[in-house]
């Protein structure tokens, strides 16, 4: 009696952390998505076609308007943390969710024309696609970097599955198999690091990081903590696919389904970079000088290397994947510019630019291979470059709507990448990053050419005499529209947009 007494006078000395539930109502939504999806599929029978795809699409709707919500919550009351310090609930982490959730919502619309009446025709992709969506929003939250890394994780296993998931293709499990071997390597150089700035800080909340940081410490810590933060650079650097860590890149995007690919290019990179945030720009301020000229290092090899490479491909797939280690290097311009004022009340123009980047290129890749998705899906799989020929006789909306997406991942004025380029150019130019700056227009002009080849294969070639005839499925039709009506949108009338993502510097500390 006197045990059970003491046991229960302990407990109730056990001090719970405040949850938070509605400011975690975004990630409570996917997860709990995730799991009707699994187990009402897994308990009835084959739902009607294109129910799935709805379910997803409506649970990331919901998640988005719900941090929408939260939002405006943040704008009143100011930023905090969550769950004893754990989560951060900033305007930051809200954008990331809303870019993570538009993004969820573009590619179940893809993808359910594109596994119809396959195997995977079910719900278990697009369960994936949530739980993978909460482990890119975890990561962008993130206010300690042990939870950091879960997330990390949770986003990565997923993805490893989801390359690997058309069971058909030997292309898609060698993917899938290239992904998680290199992907492990990636994660546990990032844990690593962990390990290390732990043993010279004492903490991995970023909260106590920067308390402890700010007071300094001996020479030993000091190298030690170096140390680890060279060795989550090299995790993150694997994560954004920014070179030279852009390896696994051409091969994983060319064998995934392309569905996938487009998930992986969008949540994929938007998670890694608000990653990148809280470790480099929120945890580690005070070591701007030492990890800033890495990061340029990094800006100008994903440009030039991303910008050449695509140029000399002859698969869509892979050109597009180059592509994105040029995006990366982009980003990673903005990133440069926010680390000249990282830990200033003053934060500079590069982490809003960042933001808006992410949001911008998200939409417009997802179009990107949601055209080609409806090109392959009727055409073998093959997503080589002569499979776009005459596209623009043979359907003329897609050509239209491919060529939209194409001028704006090549920046020009009056579409949505244009604002994004002219954004991180701009902030690295206001903190006299000039060098940087003018490679990144340089790579910008060198990329347009890889456009313009798929361009002039679509509008100015013959189809050849057995091409098939395109059809675009209702789901992908919605999808495709909305992301090429939105890019000429914010390219046209960018300012709504600019404005609302000024408020992501105030981050939670």
């Amino acid at each position: 009696m006197n045990f059970m007494t003491s046991v229960l006078a302990q407990a109730e000395q056990i001090v719970h952390p405040e949850v938070g539930w509605f400011a975690l109502s975004p990630m409570i939504v996917m997860v709990a998505g995730a799991l009707v999806l699994m187990v009402a599929g897994a308990l009835t029978p084959q739902w009607p076609k294109g129910l799935y795809a709805a379910a997803s699409a409506t649970i990331a709707g919901a998640a988005a308007v719900l941090a929408m919500v939260n939002w405006d919550d943040i704008s009143d009351e100011g930023t905090s943390t969550l769950v004893a310090g754990a989560i951060a609930f900033d305007t930051f982490a809200m954008i990331s969710t809303i870019t993570i959730a538009v993004a969820v919502v573009l590619v179940s619309m893809l993808t359910d024309n594109a596994i119809r009446n396959t195997p995977n025709d079910g719900p278990e992709v697009y369960a994936l696609y949530l739980v993978a969506a909460v482990g890119g929003i975890v990561m962008a939250s993130a206010n300690d970097l042990i939870v950091l890394f879960l997330g990390l994780e949770t986003l990565s296993l997923a993805l490893y599955v989801l390359a690997a998931s058309n069971r058909r293709s030997d292309e898609s499990a060698e993917s899938g198999l290239k992904y998680f071997i290199l992907g492990g390597f990636a994660s546990a150089f990032f844990l690593y690091g962990i390990a290390l700035v732990y043993g010279a800080v004492g903490s991995t909340n970023i909260n106590e990081m920067v308390q402890a940081l700010s007071l300094g410490f001996d020479e030993n810590n000091d190298a030690l903590a170096l140390a680890g933060v060279a060795l989550m650079m090299v995790g993150l650097g694997f994560k954004v696919a920014a070179a030279p860590f852009h390896v696994w890149t051409p091969d994983v995007y060319q064998g995934a389904p392309t569905q996938v690919t487009a998930f992986m290019a969008s949540v994929g990179k938007t998670a890694a970079f608000g990653a990148i945030i809280r470790v480099l720009i929120v945890a580690l301020p005070f070591y701007r000088d030492d990890w800033r000229p890495i990061i340029w290092v990094l800006a100008v090899l994903s440009l030039v290397i991303g910008s050449v490479l695509a140029v000399v491909q002859d698969n869509v797939k892979r050109m597009l994947a180059y592509s994105s280690v040029s995006h990366a290097g982009f980003l990673l311009v903005g990133v440069e510019a926010a680390a000249h004022t990282a830990g200033e009340s003053n934060p500079g123009a590069g982490l809003p630019e960042v933001a808006l980047y992410l949001l911008l290129y998200s939409v417009l890749v997802i179009g990107s291979f949601g055209v080609v998705t409806v090109i392959t899906m009727q055409n073998g799989n093959d997503s080589s470059l002569s499979s776009f020929k005459g596209l623009a006789k043979r359907r003329p909306t897609l050509a239209i709507a491919f060529t939209v997406f194409l001028l704006a991942q090549a920046g020009v004025p009056f579409t949505s990448g244009f604002v994004a380029k002219f954004g991180v150019i701009q902030a690295a130019v206001e903190e006299r990053s000039y060098a940087i700056a003018i490679i990144a227009m340089v790579s910008a002009v060198i990329a347009a050419f890889l456009y313009l080849r798929i361009m002039i294969s679509m509008w100015l070639h013959d189809a050849d005499e057995d091409a098939p005839t395109v059809s675009v499925p209702l789901s992908a039709a919605l999808a495709i529209g909305s992301a090429a009506i939105f890019t000429i949108v914010v390219g046209l009338v960018p300012g709504w947009l600019i404005d609302a993502t000024q408020t992501v510097t105030e981050l939670a500390n």
